[in-house]
């Protein structure tokens, strides 16, 4: 067998002449949810404002006059959204759209470096930031050479932003200002017009912006709806996975591609309600599900961690949540059967994705009320996978090798990086880099991970990104980063860390030196990386780093040796 097609449901016809904003805001798609009227498409989750679909149309048409009448943004203009979750985070992205330009989200709790890294590679024309996140932003506009005036600012409830320009302040003039002129895709079009930059670490590597297209998106939400039957007479009202009217919980960050295509687009076509929630704590959360009667729980392995062990959740009353989707990095079979255990009426399964996908490549089977704990999902219509096993070889049903797909939602590449294309994207194909094998019953399973990346909280951390930043360090001479099990984070990053022959010889002077020398890499590591990045993992201090004779690095010598020290905190290496 060369190949494993999806058997979860028939792949709709894909509009291939829309954009994003065009197919969620226009289009009339048969096979869409009806939204009755009394429904909101977003709540703000502070001031409990509702958002309507009407309003979101005029509010993307404001925005997009004043983009283009003020700022001259057009065709390919790419915008940086630098910002927590708003409830303009989608008006934003839909106005650039409108243009005809280009959304690159970036994480707000990034650094100068980190931002001005995004900036430079995405030659973006504009900011729109959080607040929060505005000294960051104006520290790294300056540093490309960028005018403050590019920084633009969503309004948020006790801000100050008396002396900057917000979204609001556009919106309202772009209502006076003379219309836009839409940019319209051509049939076929929608296949190659970019739509995103979404940045990922890929397979290895500093992160790298995936080039997403319209279709991308759009064939994405096509795919889920048809893998769950949405619209579908299939089950009693009560047991339908999506229905109108249902309430979303909205704390995934909509800069990752698991908030922004899952949690806000597809659950905006099945006419469903999203909590706009602008940044995770855990017992805030609670308090909104229940203040929101919120059902639908769409988290990340940390977040169901704390579902089943913080003490505050017996505080509350979550009867009313009838489904959890587990994404972006795998669950413990205990955290699965303890969330079974308490939510015994709800759908809880897990979905597999990645950026380069844009995102769902698998979800739990809508068959099935509860997913196998470990397994993540059936592949969702017009996935089409490979199994190519270690000798180059392609498996079948239960043989083991990487995962490569081919589906109607690939990215296109890597954004002005061909070398990086070549070694993931292959003749319409994506490497995942992920050992896996499918079962005959069609259950993805993931074995492990081929690839160097780490899973951090459900993000993406390149090693090689975190070694060039101790390399950095004054005392560091040589590195090697591994990721170490983890039951909260998943992984985290260890760092094993050769020192200098200056650094060496203090420390045989004086022995406290080597703490002191730890505590300062570490330290240099957080002043410099978002803190999912931080070496949570440790810093550990070796004579030398294995490699091959070509000088790779063996990582997974360095894996089995924190094995070890995990097994063995006093052992010395």
């Amino acid at each position: 067998m060369s190949e494993i097609h999806a058997t979860s449901g028939v792949l709709p016809s894909i509009p291939d002449d829309l954009s994003v904003p065009q197919f969620q805001l226009d289009y009339n798609d048969p096979n869409r949810p009806t939204r009755p009227a009394n429904i909101p498409a977003l709540i703000e989750d502070a001031t409990g404002r509702r958002v309507f679909l009407p309003e979101l149309r005029e509010r993307t048409q404001g925005l997009a006059n004043a983009l283009s009448s003020l700022y001259s943004l057009r065709e390919d203009d790419v915008v940086l959204l630098f910002s927590r979750n708003h409830v303009d985070y989608p008006v934003a992205i839909w106005a650039v759209h409108r243009l005809g330009g280009i959304i690159s989200p970036a994480n707000p709790d990034f650094g100068p470096k980190e931002l001005e890294y995004q900036l430079k590679a995405t030659k973006a024309a504009l900011i729109i930031t959080h607040p929060d996140a505005l000294e960051t932003s104006a520290s790294a506009a300056q540093s490309i050479g960028m005018s403050p005036e590019r920084i633009l600012v969503f309004d948020v409830p006790g801000a100050s932003t008396a002396k900057l320009v917000t979204v609001n302040d556009l919106v309202k003039r772009g209502s006076q200002l003379e219309a836009f002129t839409e940019r319209k895709l051509r049939p076929g079009e929608g296949k190659t017009k970019l739509a995103f930059l979404s940045f990922s670490s890929g397979t290895t590597g500093t992160p790298k912006a995936v080039a997403i297209p319209h279709i991308a998106l759009i064939a994405n939400v096509l795919q889920m709806a048809s893998h769950a039957k949405v619209n579908e007479d299939y089950a009693p009202w009560k047991d339908r996975r999506y229905r109108p009217g249902d309430v979303a919980l909205g704390v995934l960050p909509l800069y990752h591609i698991y908030g922004l295509v899952v949690n806000l687009h597809f659950l905006l076509y099945n006419a469903m309600t999203v909590v706009v929630i602008p940044k995770f704590n855990f017992e805030n959360m609670l308090k909104s599900i229940v203040r929101h009667r919120i059902t639908h729980l769409m988290i990340v392995p940390p977040q169901a961690v704390l579902l089943c062990k913080h003490p505050a959740v017996k505080k509350y009353d979550l009867s009313g949540i009838r489904y959890i989707m587990i994404g972006a990095a795998p669950l413990s079979d205990e955290v699965n059967q303890k969330l079974f255990s308490l939510f015994p009426e709800a759908h809880i399964g897990q979905g597999y994705g990645m950026t380069e996908t844009c995102t769902v490549t698998s979800i739990w089977s809508i068959e099935r009320k509860r997913g196998f704990s470990g397994g993540a999902g059936q592949l969702v219509p017009g996935v089409i996978a490979r199994i190519v096993k270690t000798d180059g070889t392609l498996g079948g049903y239960n043989d083991i090798g990487e995962l490569v797909v081919k589906a109607p939602s690939n990215a296109l590449g890597y954004y002005n990086n061909a070398q990086a294309t070549k070694e993931t994207f292959v003749d319409g194909w994506v490497r995942t880099g992920d050992e896996v094998k499918i079962t005959p019953d069609g259950e993805l399973w993931i074995i492990d991970r081929i690839k160097e990346i780490l899973k951090v909280k459900g993000f993406q951390v390149a090693p090689a990104e975190l070694e060039g930043t101790l390399l950095d360090h004054p005392d560091v001479s040589d590195t090697c980063v591994v990721g170490i099990p983890d039951e909260f984070s998943g992984e985290v990053p260890l760092a094993f860390v050769v020192l200098t022959v200056d650094a060496a010889a203090r420390v045989k002077t004086n022995p406290r030196i080597l703490e002191e020398t730890r505590a300062s890499i570490l330290k240099h590591v957080a002043d410099n990386k978002v803190a999912y990045k931080h070496l949570a993992g440790g810093v550990e201090f070796v004579d030398s780093i294995p490699k091959t004779p070509s000088g790779k690095l063996l990582r997974r010598v360095l894996r089995e040796k924190a094995k070890e020290l995990r097994k063995a905190p006093k052992a010395k290496l």
